[in-house]
């Protein structure tokens, strides 16, 4: 039976179309990747599919009494409330049906036989429902789901306001899982997750009964968890049965199928057209001119796609630094309490270093008080001599109102134009995102925008804090080339073994030397 049917769907920004007479239908129990580069329109589908969004055209209709869960990358957490507080939200349904409960057996008390009869049946079936869906062990599930995410780890009783974009993830992520909707709706649930949790996860949605859609560029965990890929490409969303490995397989024998046809046809429309124009003027062959030239306007032409520019991310080396890149002796970082142990940690020249571990352990904490952004509680940090940092911060706060032009150019105004334009198609940015405003651009092609302004600044020391969350395949492929290419110093942090692996020359744990229980 389809849970949720979309016909003839087209919408767009502007002038920029982002789908075009799209239909699709989702089963009970089909676990499905949605795919497709950054900027492709994979969000904006599940802004429409959710209601967020008023398609231009097309409908969207889901099967009666559906309960759709959605982690949205960009979901608010109300300021005052504890994780516990969230994670018995999910429950809200339930606790307006307690209350519909009592209040039945409060008019009871004046009812009829008749309507008492009715109410008592009404109440039973609420009751049913209640203890169908676990209503008497809410707390028991959510210190289970709690333990499962390690929001256990930070305090059930942590206020959302303290919380990092890690750990605000996790709780998104919780209370949705506790809500057990008849479809899931995943956006890049993975970003901010560390290993040991996306690894959870993994599991839950392997064994997970109910159909969800799942938007995913990081391809290992996409392909043990789905069995349908949809893959969204020049305004076309296309069906695959399988995970992304078969789809690419595919997907390439369509393309170089499609190239050969296109190839045979414009070599037979040329002959066609040279024929026509040599015998259209005399007589004798008129006839078969003619014919010719209807088999030409009667031909279905074939169209390639126009090919999406592929990021090339070079960065521009500054001179050499000194021997030392930094060192911390006896560094305790933290804000209010103290997040480490006492560190000594020495940096050289040449190293690139991932830094790993779970949330919210503080390793963006460390990497900023090695910067000298943040004043450790004791201890200290010697920084060497000519150092050129370039550093890419996990999130940008707020709305971003400037278009990418300006905010490059403002970045480096000795740029003319065409410079700006050039970098920013370099970084596999169209035309049309180009002259867009950050804040509409995608989460992948925000990042894209910030990578841009990384690559231009002569740097010898990166310090990139998560740089993989939301770039697609090509430009994470193209990222990780760029850094093994990279002559200067790196200190990353990431989640993805698959990315800092055969890159980086050491692996910092963080989880040895936290204060955080684990």
């Amino acid at each position: 039976m389809s849970i949720l049917t979309v016909k003839n769907l087209s919408h767009g920004f502007g002038d920029r179309a982002i789908f075009n007479d799209v239909s699709f239908r989702l089963l009970k129990g089909e676990h499905i990747g949605l795919i497709g580069a950054n900027g492709e329109g994979k969000s904006t589908f599940m802004n429409i599919v959710t209601g967020k969004l008023q398609p231009d055209e097309g409908k969207v209709e889901w099967s009666k009494k559906v309960r759709v869960g959605y982690l949205d990358q960009h979901a608010v957490l109300q300021p005052g409330m504890s994780i516990r507080d969230v994670l018995k939200s999910a429950f809200q349904y339930m606790f307006d049906m307690e209350n519909e409960i009592n209040d039945l057996y409060v008019k009871m008390a004046d009812a009829t036989p008749e309507e008492m009869e009715k109410m008592l049946e009404d109440v039973g079936v609420l009751q049913d429902t209640l203890t169908n869906n676990d209503f008497y062990i809410i707390d028991a599930k959510v210190e289970e789901i709690g333990r499962g995410l390690g929001l256990e780890d930070i305090g059930l009783d942590r206020d959302v306001t303290e919380l990092s974009g890690g750990q605000r993830s996790k709780v998104l992520l919780s209370k949705l899982l506790l809500e057990k909707p008849d479809i899931l709706l995943l956006d890049e649930p993975t970003n901010y997750l560390d290993e040991q949790h996306i690894e959870w996860l993994k599991r839950y949605l392997q064994e997970y009964e109910n159909a969800f859609i799942l938007i995913s560029h990081d391809i290992p965990f996409l392909n043990s968890v789905i069995n349908l890929i949809y893959h969204m490409e020049n305004q076309e969303l296309n069906r695959y049965v399988g995970d992304y490995d078969n789809f690419k397989g595919i997907h390439e024998m369509k393309k170089s199928q499609l190239e050969s046809a296109y190839k045979r046809q414009q070599q037979e429309i040329s002959e066609l057209k040279d024929f026509v124009a040599r015998n259209k003027a005399r007589v004798s062959t008129r006839n078969m001119a003619m014919s010719r030239q209807k088999k030409l306007d009667k031909m279905d032409v074939i169209e390639l796609a126009r090919e999406k520019p592929k990021p090339e991310f070079h960065f521009k080396p500054a001179r050499t630094s000194g021997k030392l890149i930094f060192e911390a002796k006896d560094l305790v970082i933290g804000y209010d309490e103290p997040l480490s142990k006492p560190l000594n940690l020495r940096m050289e020249r040449g190293q690139k270093i991932a830094l790993v571990g779970a949330n919210g352990i503080g390793k963006t904490t460390l990497m900023r008080s090695l910067l000298g952004d943040i004043k450790p509680i004791s201890g200290e940090v010697e920084r060497g001599e000519f150092l050129h940092i370039g550093y890419f911060e996990q999130e940008v706060k707020g709305d971003n109102n400037k278009t990418c032009i300006d905010e490059v150019w403002d970045e480096f105004p000795s740029f003319t134009q065409y410079e700006v334009r050039s970098a920013l198609a370099k970084c596999g940015l169209t035309t049309k995102h180009i002259e867009s405003k950050v804040a509409v651009l995608s989460g992948g092609e925000k990042a894209k925008v910030r990578l841009c302004k990384l690559i231009n600044q002569e740097t010898n020391l990166l310090v990139l804090d998560e740089p993989t969350n939301h770039l697609d395949v090509d430009a994470k492929e193209e990222l990780k080339r760029a850094l093994k290419e990279y002559k200067g110093s790196l200190l990353i942090i990431c989640h993805e073994p698959e990315f800092y692996q055969g890159l980086v020359t050491d692996v910092w744990n963080g989880e040895n030397w936290t204060t955080k229980v684990f």
